[in-house]
């Protein structure tokens, strides 16, 4: 295995919550309306250190999108999943944008958002 650069960022930065390596910032935020299977998700537009997993497909509430989850290069942390194809024409927006989980992230969250990190933190532990 080859050695590995992290990116480091600059502004409002989100990071993996266990290790703090850097994976995006504020302006990356496409969307906050995304939900988890533990709960509220972000799609950013642009992820940095972060490797990926297989593709597979998997069935969303949008209906069907290859995807692949992203790891981060820090720890290993699964922090959320990569659109590969979205088979529905209304969702190609997708393509290529990545979902961070917001209880596996830290960063420049809403006061709402926090509180969403926080219960599903204590759901996992």
């Amino acid at each position: 295995m080859g050695r590995v650069f992290i990116v480091d960022l600059e502004g409002k930065v989100y990071s993996c919550i266990h290790c703090k390596t850097n994976l995006t910032k504020d302006e990356d935020i496409m969307s906050k309306s995304f939900k988890s299977k533990y709960g509220q998700a972000y799609l950013f537009s642009e992820v940095v250190n972060v490797s990926t997993g297989n593709k597979e497909d998997r069935m969303m509430i949008t209906g069907l999108h290859t995807v692949t989850d992203i790891f981060c290069v820090g720890c290993g942390l699964n922090v959320g999943w990569k659109y590969v194809t979205a088979h529905d024409v209304s969702q190609k927006y997708k393509e290529g944008k990545s979902v961070l989980e917001l209880y596996k992230i830290v960063g420049p969250h809403d006061s709402n958002d926090l509180v969403c990190q926080q219960v599903s933190q204590l759901m996992i532990q």
